[in-house]
């Protein structure tokens, strides 16, 4: 179970939420400029925040702003917008750094069909596999919160519906909390166990 309160100042508004999330997909859902990145960011250990804590299974993370655990041994999982894969290195050597099992990497590969990859390089392959990719090197890590930031803005509408299904196909396997930030709709209704929508840094029920 995770449990977040968060007190952030950004530039136009204070962002102050506080919600839980178990062992479902929680879907920060909201426009653009809501404060949605930003609060991944701070449950992440990303960036600083004004005041709040963070508490991950009976783990104190943060409290009254302050990290206690430094974010290297926090066990969160993380996929940027843009993916963020190393270009220097091969698909595999993307996802086995910072990997638990070699095993269980090897099967989310070939699960997600992009075994046949291990020795291609990011520029080499489509956005599509890029985003299997990251998804895989997050998993790998065994975290025990996964946090993606709009994770199919950049799929055509054909590989968005297939990453959709992959996604809830891996959560149903792996049962832990993640929290998936999306402006679009359709995201949100298909994915979300829970629906946590932002406006200007607030929660709007």
């Amino acid at each position: 179970m995770l449990h977040v309160h968060i007190q952030k100042q950004m530039s136009h508004f204070l962002i102050d939420v506080e919600f839980s999330v178990g062992k479902e997909i929680a879907v920060l859902f909201g426009p653009s400029g809501s404060g949605k990145t930003s609060i991944l960011h701070s449950i992440a250990g990303l960036s600083p925040v004004k005041d709040g804590y963070v508490r991950l299974k009976n783990r104190l993370l943060m409290e009254d702003g302050k990290r206690l655990i430094p974010v290297h041994e926090q066990n969160i999982g993380y996929m940027f917008q843009d993916y963020a894969l190393f270009p220097h290195m091969t698909v595999w050597e993307n996802i086995s750094y910072g990997m638990k099992s070699e095993s269980f990497a090897r099967n989310l590969m070939e699960q997600l069909e992009v075994d046949h990859l291990t020795d291609e390089y990011p520029h080499e392959i489509s956005g599509g596999e890029k985003q299997r990719i990251a998804l895989i090197r997050a998993f790998a890590t065994k975290p025990d919160l996964l946090l993606l930031d709009e994770p199919f803005a950049a799929l055509d509408d054909q590989t968005r519906e297939k990453s959709r299904k992959q996604l809830l196909d891996i959560h149903k396997q792996w049962r832990i909390p993640m929290i998936l930030v999306t402006h679009n709709r359709k995201d949100a209704n298909i994915l979300a166990d829970q629906r946590i929508f932002i406006e200007k840094g607030r929660l709007i029920k």
